[in-house]
């Protein structure tokens, strides 16, 4: 057990798990909680955030779970739209991810604060609004505890009006992420304009996000060159910000070196910190760098470790399937469905090995990089002094709602200078 008296723990397994976990999982002695209890310990400890792992495979869940407990840190298990909806390339997807975690952590012993998240749902346009009213629900009654609403893709009117009209689908007490921008690497930065006017709105409105994700100069999988995360830009946005007590998600770490992550630990209000492909690679025995992206040979491969992750036989089988459906680079995602049962196959010291590798590697994030170690008893503490599962908002009304009615929304949209980017599929 992480190092919380046995009294305080069990008292908040009673108070600080949320409705729909209790009801899913009467007996357990997991610690599923808000996603709201997450943002809030790592506040506490100031100058530091929590890993959110997307949970692509069973292997990458356990060793993140694993490291957490050692490093008696908080933790976030997620999966995107795309990863894990209804046209999902995972096993792992929004109505089976609870379940997997509350089963791993009964299993394991896990004692420390562990959300549920649905990143990047996605909402491109009117039709996906009514899905999800209906999808929303059905997610939190299978354990998600936490949710980005993304709308990004949308322009900025539309992205604000659509979290609005999504609130009411939201438990109040559940963690809530928005999003700015679409992630596109250098293209299409976000401004602070534009953060200001989907927070505000927003605010008027009573919806009070934990988390608000930028399109600060990264990209999702593997990163193609240095640009990486513009810490300046992150910072400026996060600022202007401060009054409305949202904290920062930073989407596409796995191309970013270890100072990079640093700097936005140390000179920004991110408490939120999302790691897919890197933890994907590292659980297939894949070559990377410190920082968790995939090295490529001269001609363009995956280079495989000799007796680290998937057996080589294994791999081999992995690459000819990826070849006979024509993926290549970071495609090679496409192949977590088709190879997830496969990879519970093989033998126990292999299927240990790959969750091993997970857990080392995002130990080594959670006390060297993101300043997470010892945020396991904070958010405890905090479940305690609520006593709920719900700690209420971070942030109070500031701003008119008379102000903000759909008629001036779309007026005030039109004087927000931007630059979208391209257009294309920027999904994870």
């Amino acid at each position: 057990m992480s190092n919380v008296a046995r009294s305080d723990f069990n008292q908040a397994l009673q108070v600080g798990r949320p409705p729909n976990i209790k009801n899913l999982f009467p007996n357990s002695q997991a610690l599923l909680v808000s996603g709201k209890y997450i943002d809030l310990a790592m506040l506490a400890k100031g100058k530091s955030v929590s890993i959110a792992a997307n949970g692509r495979n069973i292997f990458v869940i356990r060793g993140a779970l694993r490291a957490a407990q050692r490093a008696n840190s908080v933790l976030i298990i997620e999966i995107a739209k795309s990863e894990g909806g209804t046209g999902a390339y995972c096993a792992t997807n929004y109505w089976n991810m609870a379940r997997t975690v509350d089963a791993l952590c009964n299993e394991m012993g896990i004692t420390v604060p562990v959300a549920i998240h649905a990143d990047h749902y996605g909402i491109k346009n009117a039709q996906d609004i009514d899905i999800a009213k209906t999808e929303i629900p059905s997610m939190f009654d299978a354990g998600i505890t936490s949710i980005a609403v993304d709308a990004s893709h949308m322009p900025d009117d539309q992205n604000l009006l659509a979290a609005i009209e999504l609130a009411p689908f939201i438990p109040t007490w559940a963690g809530l992420e928005t999003e700015v921008g679409e992630i596109k690497g250098k293209q299409g930065l976000s401004t602070k304009s534009e953060a200001l006017f989907l927070i505000q709105g927003l605010n008027a409105h009573d919806v009070f996000p934990n988390w608000i994700a930028l399109n600060n100069g990264t990209t999702h999988g593997i990163e193609a060159s240095g640009q990486g995360i513009q810490v300046d830009l992150t910072a400026d946005i996060h600022d202007a910000l401060v009054p409305y007590k949202v904290s920062g998600a930073q989407h596409g770490t796995s191309g970013n070196s270890s100072e990079r992550l640093r700097e936005i630990v140390q000179k920004t209000h991110t408490t939120k910190a999302n790691v897919a492909t890197a933890l994907q690679m590292i659980s297939w025995g894949l070559e990377v760098n410190d920082y968790g992206n995939a090295i490529l040979d001269k001609s363009g491969q995956f280079i495989k470790v000799k007796d680290q992750g998937v057996t080589e036989a294994m791999w081999e089988e992995m690459k000819a399937h990826a070849k006979a459906k024509e993926w290549s680079g970071g495609n090679y995602k496409k192949l977590n469905l088709p190879f997830e049962s496969k990879l519970l196959t093989q033998p126990k010291g292999v299927r240990d090995r790959m969750a091993q590798r997970v857990e080392e590697f995002v130990y080594t994030m959670l006390i060297d990089v993101l300043n997470a170690k010892d945020t396991a008893p904070l958010a405890v503490a905090q479940i305690l002094e609520a006593g709920s599962y719900d700690p209420g908002p971070k942030a109070d009304r500031i701003e008119n709602p008379y102000e903000w009615t759909r008629e001036k929304i779309v007026e005030r949209a039109k004087t927000i200078e931007s630059d979208k980017g391209p257009q294309g599929d920027f999904d994870d």
